[in-house]
């Protein structure tokens, strides 16, 4: 089972250098059903992961001129702060044992696993859906509408900080919509904040004391992400991502099903 996860490490990455995201949504999974690691510690480690893997793959991005840092400025402060709350006091209030509902025991790992599988189940629909061609469209003049941006920057900062989750799949589409950027600069842009949020959310989990962090697994799994990166990052100039991106929802899809009926069944 380690070897697998081991393999499925690389995986994460390699959707990121491919897509530019949906690989995060695979890290807790992995952590949880290969390498036996409890919900709420895949969580912690699925952002550092996440966070460095992100931060790897925007080099590249940036020096094609992909990124946009003026949004990421925007975006990435409440998004950043509502992370880092979250993983610091939010998700540690969280009793152990919340209630139950019938013969079902429903527990804080619990909860995380069933909101983790539902992130997949969303992540997987908005994969499949994405259109093939998608217009590119050359702006003049970047407009932001700053109300909507503060909201979905600090619900997508809650989300990410509670089941560890980059959170791709809702900020490109924010980014387009609410940033006015083209969707190559938007993919771009989007990985930096998702590397910005999900490293400050684990220093989060680093200021408490009962969270033990095993570095030697941490660092081994983060490097085969970002040898994944490099290796998504060479193969996606020969493969059409629209089409992978569609094939690996479809992945992302039974994944989480298969969690949410391994967790409630």
């Amino acid at each position: 089972m380690e070897i697998i996860g081991y393999i499925a490490s690389i995986t994460i990455g390699l959707s990121l250098g491919l897509i530019g995201g949906g690989g995060s949504i695979l890290t807790v999974p992995v952590l949880v059903y290969f390498f036996g690691v409890s919900p709420v510690l895949a969580t912690a480690y699925s952002l550092f992961i996440v966070g460095l893997s992100s931060l790897i793959g925007v080099v590249p991005k940036y020096k094609q001129g992909f990124i946009s840092i003026p949004t990421t400025i925007v975006f990435g402060i409440p998004s950043i702060i509502a992370v880092f709350l979250t993983r610091k006091h939010l998700v540690p209030a969280i009793p152990e044992h919340i209630g139950n509902i019938g013969h079902l025991e429903i527990t804080k790992s619990l909860l995380m696993m069933v909101l983790f599988a539902i992130l997949m189940l969303l992540a997987s629909i908005s994969m499949i859906r994405s259109k093939t061609n998608i217009e590119e469209e050359v702006m003049n003049k970047q407009e932001f509408n700053y109300p909507l941006i503060l909201i979905e920057g600090t619900l997508v900062g809650v989300l990410t900080g509670f089941v560890g989750a980059g959170g791709g799949f809702l900020i490109i589409p924010a980014l387009v919509l609410l940033s006015k950027l083209p969707m190559k600069k938007a993919i771009g842009t989007s990985l930096l904040i998702i590397a910005l949020k999900s490293l400050i959310g684990f220093l989060g989990d680093l200021s408490q004391e009962s969270q033990i962090i095993d570095w030697n697994f941490l660092l081994i799994i983060t490097s085969l992400a970002i040898l994944g990166i490099f290796i998504g990052n060479k193969l996606s100039i020969k493969v059409d991502g629209a089409k992978l991106k569609k094939g690996f929802g479809w992945f992302v899809l039974v994944m989480g099903v298969y969690v949410l009926f391994r967790e409630l069944l």
